[in-house]
């Protein structure tokens, strides 16, 4: 994301993994735990607009928030869900801001062999961990 010239502000209940999303180039970090109010937090951050894309990976329990944080038109990527697959969605809120809620899958053979070359092209190292 931030090879493609975007801001990136990332979440985690882990102070050792936002130090290390620190280090791979996230701007702003939030701990969850500290900070339940999170999608107010990255409204503070970026000035009352919201966030373009959320890229949600918590699922019902984390919702919410990413509706929260998300800017008038921006999307939620919807990649996983850790707290479940039942919940409630903030429909009322996702209205007002015109937002939308994406699910995303990993991708197809031909999806990832273009991804693999962007990597090298780019010079991103893939951080496994």
């Amino acid at each position: 994301a931030r090879q493609m010239g975007c801001r990136v502000i990332a979440t985690s209940s882990s102070d050792a993994k936002l130090a290390r999303l620190g280090e791979l180039g996230a701007e702003h970090l939030i701990n969850y735990r500290d900070v339940p109010a999170w999608g107010k937090r990255v409204q503070e951050i970026t000035d009352g607009r919201g966030v373009d894309l959320v890229v949600e990976v918590g699922g019902p329990g984390t919702l919410p928030q990413s509706v929260k944080a998300a800017a008038f038109d921006g999307c939620i990527s919807l990649i996983g869900v850790l707290t479940g697959l039942a919940g409630e969605v903030p429909t009322a809120e996702l209205f007002q801001k015109n937002a939308r809620i994406s699910g995303i899958t990993v991708g197809s053979r031909a999806q990832q062999l273009d991804m693999l070359a962007a990597v090298e092209a780019g010079g991103i190292k893939p951080v496994i961990d």
